[in-house]
């Protein structure tokens, strides 16, 4: 059984920096699709960004210039580096794995992965 597990976060402030990673414990798929969404109250899931087994990244146009995101194959771990945050980034973020590269299958912006995480909190201030 996959188990996703985020950690890092917290609060922040405006133009503050955060660093979210992902480990996938028991994943043994040589490809992967290793994305990151958000969901505020009252707001719905957003797709925030992903990377694939080859290291091509996949960004929203909303986080594009100010988050990275990165990982470490061989953990299995995805990292997620937030810079200049603003209050807008606050929500909950969504680890997601799948087993197919990033542009085979269900587009990865539908949230259609099969594993998840619990989610991790991110609160900016102004």
């Amino acid at each position: 059984e996959v188990q996703l597990a985020e950690s890092g976060g917290g609060p922040a402030q405006s133009g503050g920096s955060l660093s979210l990673s992902c480990a996938a414990s028991g994943f043994t798929y040589k490809t992967s699709c290793m994305a990151w969404f958000r969901q505020a109250p009252g707001k719905e899931r957003e797709a925030v960004a992903a990377i694939d087994s080859d290291g091509i990244t996949f960004y929203a146009d909303t986080v594009e210039g100010r988050f990275t995101i990165s990982q470490d194959t061989a953990r299995h771990t995805a990292y997620l580096q937030m810079n200049d945050l603003k209050p807008d980034d606050t929500a909950t973020y969504y680890c997601a794995v799948d087993r197919l590269d990033c542009s085979y299958g269900p587009d990865w912006r539908r949230g259609l992965q099969d594993y998840w995480g619990r989610g991790i909190l991110v609160t900016i201030s102004s």
